[in-house]
């Protein structure tokens, strides 16, 4: 999301500081980026020049006058100003766990908080670790990679990931002589938090941005208890294990949010395998996290319920193309859901503006959520 410039101040009941019964006439002028309609004092001698008596502008307490530099603006001048409250991360850095291309949600919050200045560092599941930079190298994602203001998302640093392992002694292995690691190194949890430390020292923000659910497709009836744990393990524990070992060197003030899915809550036939009950432990760990992580580190902790979105990930549950045609007829919003809206969200809520926010679930779905009847069922048709 492109910040916008900061409006400065806010006046409400502003009035001019004038003790002289001399003719008054009101003029633009502004402060700190704002404009406001204030009192310009003129005498017989000079009618139209500023009196060289100080401004004084009040707000709140009629006793206190603080004093601003003000400047004369013209009209034309005064069309430039833009209004609005910016999402400003400069200077704030952030981890994101999850991102192995460049058409997911994890993407589209790289974009965003790239977009508001942040700085990012990535963390790249194993397997997916060679295409992904490969491509990334060659220019594949170079149209992805393209910001509001033209230029291009500066991924800092790529970290090989697999957040299914705290630590190095949690790999069976089955998995250290798989030839899809092969070349890799430090890349559970625990080692990746030390190698982002060892390189940056810190971070403020630090998002979760993966799932995966071996047994899917598979009826929760059908679902194999080494299946069911794999969903929990790889879809909610991962942001535990990940939060708990960033946290330590999380600035105060930072922030952490999650993805999550409207079948945390409600029935989604064919969205099996463990998932849903994944998704339902992440909600409630993220009430839990926010309090923790808000009393220990100044940290808060957010998930973000977002709606279908023809990732490829998403594809791999077999119906996401038929979820969104779902979501699209009976939403309130009917319109296709970017990838960007949910990435200018995770925005706001690791920005100094939601400041206040913590262990909430924020719908980005274009209302779905809302909706207890679908309004294309057989049994509506008249």
């Amino acid at each position: 999301m492109e910040a916008l410039v900061a409006t400065g101040l806010q006046a409400t009941a502003a009035k001019a500081c004038v003790s002289s019964p001399r003719r008054l006439f009101t003029t633009r002028m502004a402060i700190s980026g704002s404009t406001l309609k204030v009192t310009k004092q003129s005498s017989a001698n000079s009618p139209s020049s500023l009196s060289p008596q100080p401004l004084c502008v009040r707000y709140s307490s009629p006793s206190k006058c603080q004093r601003f530099a003000i400047r004369a603006m013209s009209g034309e001048s005064e069309k430039e100003i833009a209004y609005g409250l910016p999402i400003d991360l400069r200077g704030k850095r952030a981890f994101i766990a999850g991102v192995a291309d460049d058409n997911g949600y994890g993407w589209a919050i790289a974009k965003a908080l790239a977009a508001a200045g942040a700085e990012i560092l990535v963390g790249t599941w194993v397997p997916a670790l060679n295409i992904f930079e490969t491509s990334l190298r060659r220019g594949k994602f170079d149209e992805s990679r393209k910001l509001p203001n033209g230029s291009l998302m500066d991924i800092v640093k790529v970290y090989p990931l697999d957040a299914v392992y705290d630590t190095p002694d949690d790999v069976p292995e089955d998995v250290k002589t798989n030839k899809r690691y092969a070349g890799s190194s430090n890349w559970t949890v625990k080692e990746v938090a030390e190698a982002v430390t060892k390189d940056f020292g810190s971070i403020d923000i630090l998002v979760h941005s993966l799932a995966n659910g071996p047994e899917v497709t598979k009826p929760l009836l059908e679902t194999s208890r080494r299946g069911y744990l794999a969903a929990i393990s790889a879809s909610s524990y991962s942001f535990v294990s990940l939060l708990q070992h960033f946290l330590p060197i999380m600035n105060p003030g930072g922030a952490s949010i999650s993805l999550t899915y409207i079948a945390s809550e409600r029935t989604i036939p064919g969205y099996g395998g463990g998932m849903s009950s994944a998704k339902a432990a992440l909600e409630s760990d993220t009430k839990v996290l926010a309090f923790e992580a808000g009393r220990k580190g100044q940290v808060r902790v957010n998930t973000i319920s977002a709606g279908p979105l023809g990732s490829r990930a998403a594809k791999a549950i077999g119906f996401i193309e038929k979820m969104i045609d779902y979501s699209y007829v009976n939403a309130p919003l009917q319109k296709e859901l970017l990838a960007d809206e949910v990435g200018n969200a995770a925005a706001f809520l690791v920005s100094p503006l939601a400041s206040a926010v913590t262990g909430s679930v924020v719908y980005v779905d274009n209302g779905l959520n809302t909706m207890g009847l679908a309004t294309d069922s057989p049994t509506l048709q008249v």
